[in-house]
């Protein structure tokens, strides 16, 4: 017992004169510094709650479960968080994305919306998924089970295909809706004066001679679409030049009602509105370089009234297509 305790007070004297590198100390120290650090923000956590359910989305069982398993862990009030997505720093990605889904679209309050509000919604979800904008990549990179498949996408289309019940317009809609065409065509609304939205945007009447550059549909509340850019955005598309969009680019999207006659032939109906995004990335900072604004009806009344907090809609519709420059709906290739 004697010799064994002689050996290991040797031994412990050893290690003690001989010193290990000054590299070797140093790294340790970062190492031990790195480590704690890592362990104290552990305890940084915003809280994300899984509040109450108040009405849960109603939809056929293969639909349902399609937008639970890809949209409900941000979409909904019953985040499933995995034991990875609760590590910080990666928990707060994961807290703030939840927080920006729920404040845009949460299936667990769906019955605050209206009919109409609900199918428009799936509407821009479908698109956004068909876009590839959602779910978020870098979400599914990680989340490989919330891919949408194109079989998936097929179900979500023929579902809200079935939400959409159309019938022939008669004559006397046709007709009115054409007269009423020919008027905006020529200038001649009930406009007497430029109408001015509340983040200072002013109606633009000269959009009507810009070029269109796409269409869109909304068959889920019978609307047909046509963007239209101006000089600036045009050549920035025959450029390529639209990563990010230049400066002084502005789209123009009008919307009118779509009207089939009874041998099935559509026509644009009734002028809905107009949407204006113009790029400016310095006056716009604060708005993702765009400058919003909508004006409804032939009187070209300005969408949100007085309150500029319209602006929130649209940056949240287009957020997802940040790699886009915010712009959703491409070019027509030629």
């Amino acid at each position: 017992m004697g010799i064994v305790l002689f050996f290991v007070l040797q031994n412990r004297k050893a290690m003690k004169t001989k010193k290990k590198p000054l590299y070797q100390r140093k790294a340790f120290i970062i190492i031990l510094i790195l480590f704690v650090g890592f362990v104290g923000i552990q305890f940084v956590r915003p809280d994300v709650p899984n509040l109450p359910v108040t009405g849960d989305l109603e939809a056929p069982a293969d639909v349902k479960a399609i937008i639970q398993r890809a949209c409900y862990d941000c979409h909904s009030n019953n985040a499933n968080l995995r034991w990875y997505d609760k590590i910080v720093p990666v928990y707060w990605g994961v807290a703030s994305h939840i927080k920006d889904g729920r404040a845009d679209l949460n299936f667990s309050e769906w019955n605050k919306l209206a009919p109409a509000d609900q199918k428009g919604k799936l509407w821009e979800s479908i698109n956004q998924i068909i876009a590839g904008a959602m779910p978020l990549p870098s979400y599914t990179a990680v989340h490989t089970e919330a891919k949408v498949s194109p079989a998936d996408l097929a179900v979500l289309k023929n579902y809200l295909a079935s939400m959409v019940h159309s019938k022939p317009a008669d004559t006397a809609a046709i007709n009115a809706a054409d007269k009423q065409y020919l008027h905006w065509e020529k200038n001649e609304t009930a406009i007497t004066k430029l109408s001015t939205a509340a983040n200072g945007i002013s109606y633009i009447p000269d959009y009507k001679n810009w070029q269109p550059i796409s269409t869109t549909e909304r068959f889920d509340n019978n609307t047909l679409r046509v963007i239209f850019g101006n000089d600036i955005a045009v050549k920035a598309i025959k450029e390529n030049k639209i990563h990010p969009w230049p400066n002084g680019a502005i789209f123009a999207k009008v919307a009118w009602a779509q009207l089939q006659d009874k041998d099935g032939t559509t026509h644009t109906g009734e002028f809905k509105q107009v949407e204006y995004m113009i790029k400016d990335d310095k006056k716009y900072a604060s708005t993702y370089g765009w400058g919003w604004a909508r004006f409804k009806t032939p009187k070209m009344v300005p969408y949100g009234g007085a309150n500029v907090l319209f602006t929130k809609e649209c940056m949240n519709c287009h957020k997802p297509m940040a790699a886009e420059d915010f712009v959703f709906t491409l070019p027509i290739k030629h």
